[in-house]
């Protein structure tokens, strides 16, 4: 059982950061959101997945379930290592402005394998060394990944289903091949996630110096296009004639969507999993528990039941539910990791099957706060109906800001409802759901930072089923008060959240 000490956080992905080159980073800005955290005593930054991104930008659909997204590294941090001359940051001043994905491609990425080629060139000694070590490590995951991102590039990012047959179906001498071919873009592309796990890395130690436990988020499916499908199709339901996927992933009618959300990721073959002892997904989670300290397991009810929709179908409405891997899974992941560091996110319709299974691990619970005054079957999302092992949210990454959704979002029976709940809030109705998640029994408190902020629709970062325009958002400079500090601090320490010591792992010398 992983015991979640008491504590109280802020869910904020990295890209919000307002960062040089048009997207958040893993630089300056990221280390004044720490020293933030820090100050206001909160114990948990909460983040999306750090994979790159394969449609729609979205941290949900990624290339990679292993690799991290370029666009997160630091060009501040590579010009100090000396990976690039400072010089050519004059142009990229820090900013606020929503991404422009298309735009930070452009001008920021070619910045980024310029530093990449520098490095090849130039480095010695201690980062030559650390660089060799990281690939030495990772090339159960990195060799699969940098050949399938330079193959990606070389077919003008088509799926790598549409490549020619011998590398679609990576026939051996044809991979080989091509490996050599390739030599220049692969060796660029282990630099840049070399760059990448580097920054990552020296960012969490410095959280870590300040009690601050970074909670990572492992999405349960993979993209279709990503170097997972293509190197193990035999872990997917693909047709053995094309390889198309024969159903694919997403969620019934809902809340959010009246004809459901057809996700369109493949769908595992489990029974080629377990023949195989689940050895992919135990890398995966082993994985994600050496880059972050807890891990949030999104749509955990997959892993009890999955929703099967037919590949050919346009929406979610038709599909059916389909048994997962159940408890085997969790025994074999207690067994190679030694402990479960996950929550689960269990909204939505639950089954007691799929509350069963989570209890019989012992995996804290999902609790958001918006949920609860739809009706008096919404209540157990209500503070006065939680218990210790739940995580509670005011609102996650998939809703509405909590003002936005009080100015627009709200029927007038949840109004009520809501101001009969929590009273008079002369500081806002985002500072009353702040207090009723922070006073609750729930071990683990999360507050997305537009909450914090007391920001509206216009800061919301994604809206589920609608496919443009969403995780944009950035705050502004200068919105990190220390009377906001001051505020939150004093709150913690009355609801007993204030953060624990933590080890720290050793100091490092980061090349990048």
């Amino acid at each position: 059982m992983m015991s979640f000490p008491r504590a109280t956080g802020i869910l904020l992905h990295p890209t919000s950061f307002p960062s040089r080159g048009g997207i958040g980073d893993f630089g300056p800005a990221a280390y004044e959101f720490a020293d933030f955290l820090a100050s206001a005593r909160q114990g948990l930054w909460q983040v999306l997945p750090l994979g790159p991104p394969a449609n729609g930008n979205s941290p949900y659909s990624s290339t990679s379930a292993f690799a991290g997204n370029p666009l997160l590294v630091s060009l501040e941090r590579l010009a100090g290592h000396g990976w690039m001359d400072s010089s050519q940051l004059d142009d990229l001043a820090r900013d606020s402005r929503a991404v422009d994905y298309e735009a930070v491609f452009q001008n920021k990425l070619p910045l980024i394998v310029g530093a990449a080629r520098t490095f090849l060139k130039n480095a010695r000694g201690r980062p030559r060394t650390r660089f060799e070590r990281f690939c030495g490590e990772n090339a159960w995951w990195l060799e699969d990944f940098v050949l399938f991102d330079s193959l990606r590039e070389a077919n003008d990012r088509r799926c790598w289903k549409e490549w020619p047959r011998s590398l679609a179906r990576r026939e051996a001498a044809t991979v080989a091949t091509t490996r050599q071919e390739l030599k220049v873009e692969t060796d660029l592309r282990r630099v840049i996630q070399f760059f990448f796990y580097e920054q990552w890395h020296a960012l969490r130690r410095y959280c870590a110096q300040r009690s601050i436990r970074v909670v990572g988020d492992i999405a349960i499916f993979v993209a279709y296009d990503s170097a997972d499908v293509w190197a193990h199709c035999d872990l997917f339901r693909l047709r053995k004639d094309d390889l198309e996927p024969e159903a694919v992933s997403g969620v019934p009618p809902d809340a959010f969507s009246a004809t459901g959300q057809r996700w369109g990721t493949p769908l595992y073959d489990w029974d080629a999993i377990r023949a195989r002892g689940y050895d992919w997904w135990i890398d995966r989670l082993r994985w994600g528990a050496q880059t972050c300290d807890y891990i949030r397991l999104d749509h955990f009810r997959g892993f009890d039941q999955f929703w099967e929709i037919p590949a050919n179908d346009a929406t979610a409405a038709n599909g059916r539910w389909v048994d997962g891997p159940k408890d085997e899974l969790f025994n074999k992941l207690r067994d190679a990791l030694g402990g479960l560091p996950f929550f689960a996110e269990d909204l939505g319709h639950i089954t007691p099957a799929v509350h069963a299974l989570r209890e019989r691990h012992h995996i804290p619970g999902t609790s958001v706060l918006q949920f609860g005054f739809a009706d008096a079957g919404a209540h157990v999302y209500l503070p006065h109906r939680l218990t210790p092992d739940r995580v509670v949210y005011t609102g996650t990454h998939d809703n509405d800001t909590t003002l936005g959704w009080w100015k627009s979002g709200v029927s007038e029976s949840e109004r009520r409802a809501i101001q009969a709940y929590v009273g008079p809030c002369e500081d806002g109705i985002h500072w009353a759901f702040i207090r009723l998640a922070q006073e609750s029994v729930a071990n683990l408190a999360v507050v997305p930072l537009q909450d914090v902020l007391g920001l509206g629709s216009e800061a919301r970062l994604n809206t589920p089923s609608v496919s443009e325009g969403n995780f944009r958002w950035r705050y502004q400079t200068g919105s990190l008060t220390r009377v906001l500090a001051e505020k939150l601090a004093a709150l913690a320490e009355v609801t007993d959240r204030v953060p624990p010591p933590m080890p720290v792992p050793p100091d490092e010398d980061f090349a990048a």
